[in-house]
């Protein structure tokens, strides 16, 4: 069986990396068009990386958490059968020993904006830093901002349509594209389920739900999964 699992903030929530739409979270002391759009990075880049090198500070000081931990038991297990999918940009799924699809970028990566070369980002990066590969001083966070287009699409679109199970794992549901991946799925014949701390505004579309907080709801779906087993 093949199974695909996206994962959303819902997940990194638990290791202390809030959401954009936590109350008194770091993204509720930014404008998100300012520091989420490439209009606000061309506008004023020092402060966009402010704010990345703060969330690059607060992932570094994260630790995985039991949802992560199983997710990577559930690929360690079955390494030919489960593609993982995050939009999160932190590096949790990785530091727990799983690999993950990053459809949003990473805050560990920095990209040139100008010849679009990649390479492992500093701690601290700044308007002035230069590309290795280029030499122009257009470093920004790979990450996709609103309004860019994900990364490996061609790829997740692949996986879906191949998919005999889709999980859709702390996310809400109201970001295009993923949230349109369930669609694709059940077009494909897949079998679906949400899990969240409660039903999402799509959560009509799938075939089951589990509630309830990930590093609880994911250790027994996975072991359930796995036939009850505790391996690695």
């Amino acid at each position: 069986m093949k199974i695909v699992i996206l994962t959303g903030a819902g997940v990194s929530a638990e290791s202390g990396l809030g959401t954009f739409r936590d109350k008194d979270g770091l993204w509720t002391k930014y404008d998100l068009n300012e520091v989420a759009t490439p209009e606000g990075f061309a506008r004023n880049p020092a402060l966009v990386h402010q704010f990345y090198n703060a969330r690059r500070s607060n992932a570094a000081g994260a630790v995985p958490n039991a949802a992560h931990d199983a997710l990577a038991r559930l690929i360690r297990t079955r390494p030919d059968d489960v593609t993982l999918i995050t939009q999160n940009v932190d590096d949790l799924h990785e530091r727990a020993g799983a690999t993950a699809i990053h459809m949003h970028g990473s805050l560990f990566t920095a990209r040139c904006h100008a010849c679009a070369a990649t390479w492992p980002a500093p701690q601290v990066m700044t308007p002035n830093d230069s590309c290795p590969e280029c030499a122009r001083p257009a470093t920004r966070p790979d990450v996709v901002w609103f309004g860019e287009m994900p990364q490996h699409m061609e790829l997740i679109h692949d996986r879906l349509l191949d998919a005999d199970l889709f999980a859709a794992i702390g996310t809400s549901g109201q970001v295009y594209p993923a949230a349109g991946f369930v669609d694709l799925a059940r077009e494909a014949g897949a079998e679906t389920v949400e899990i969240n701390l409660e039903t999402t505004d799509i959560g009509g579309q799938f075939d089951s739900h589990i509630v309830g907080p990930a590093s609880e709801t994911v250790p027994v779906w996975v072991d359930n999964m796995l036939g009850g087993s505790r391996t690695g």
